[in-house]
């Protein structure tokens, strides 16, 4: 058990020193946090399509009986993947923020030190929190409380990831200077719609399946099962839904200054008289 933990420990901090030691030699503009962001995200990413893949074998193959009907990777990719990925995740996002001010020549990012981290962890409050609340509620639901049940919603947790690799990409298409292109464009469609998909819709979704199962209306399932699922279940979405109305407000912004650029190239503004324009 503890070697392939060790395993999950080892490939993610591995690949980012990989990526940190790659991309300088490709990118030589780069600075220190352009390098350590990409680092990043390229490894979420490669987290996050290890996790869907995971759990589209986990769902698949627990559709039958949704309560019981069990696969070995519900419970080992958490322990052997799920929670190294998460510690490494924290620390990776606090070195991303120190150099991304200590490139900005920030006095306090000279060294790292408590005031570095205190800043790190009230800037980034919600996700910090959001990696804990994962390994302090799933780790302790799949190893301890399931009874051996519910390997299918495991699997549908671990679905959640699929937004993260668009999101990834959009970043490191900003940080390669192509927003304007229609990568970008189609990118943010795809951000949208697996974000509200596979980190909202589907807690609802889940209810649904549980109460299909039973017998009993989606209304009544949240009285159904015990109040620790309830709670670990709004822990996880409440700060989804906040992302993603972020999500969405960003996306309004960039609409609407494409609009204006568009409308400043124009050879006619709409509000200029043709005599003028002529």
């Amino acid at each position: 058990m503890w070697r392939v933990l060790v395993s999950g420990a080892v490939l993610f901090p591995g690949l980012f020193l990989a990526f940190r030691k790659v991309l300088p030699a490709v990118f030589k503009r780069w600075t220190e946090a352009d390098v350590v962001l990409v680092s990043e995200r390229l490894v979420s990413s490669i987290h996050a399509i290890m996790a869907t893949t995971a759990g589209i074998v986990v769902v698949s193959s627990c559709r039958g009986n949704v309560i019981t009907d069990r696969h070995w990777l519900a419970t080992s990719f958490v322990i052997w993947y799920g929670v190294p990925y998460m510690s490494y995740d924290i620390f990776a996002m606090y070195l991303s923020h120190y150099y991304r001010f200590r490139v900005k020549g920030h006095e306090d990012y000279k060294g790292h030190s408590l005031r570095t981290v205190n800043s790190f962890v009230r800037k980034e409050f919600l996700l910090v929190l959001h990696h804990i609340a994962l390994l302090t509620i799933l780790l302790p639901i799949t190893l301890f409380f399931r009874k051996d049940q519910g390997d299918y919603f495991i699997g549908c947790l671990f679905l959640t990831e699929l937004s993260t690799p668009f999101v990834s990409l959009g970043k490191i298409l900003i940080q390669l200077g192509m927003q304007d292109c229609w990568l970008h464009k189609v990118n943010g469609g795809m951000v949208l719609l697996s974000f509200f998909l596979c980190r909202i819709v589907l807690f609802p979704y889940m209810y649904w399946v549980y109460g299909a199962h039973y017998g009993i209306p989606v209304y009544s399932v949240p009285f159904h099962i015990p109040l620790s699922a309830n709670l670990g279940n709004l822990c996880i979405l409440a700060p989804q839904v906040y992302w993603f109305v972020l999500l969405c407000r960003k996306g309004y912004r960039l609409y609407k200054r494409q609009c204006s650029a568009k409308s400043q190239d124009s050879p006619l503004s709409p509000t200029e008289p043709l005599s003028k324009a002529e």
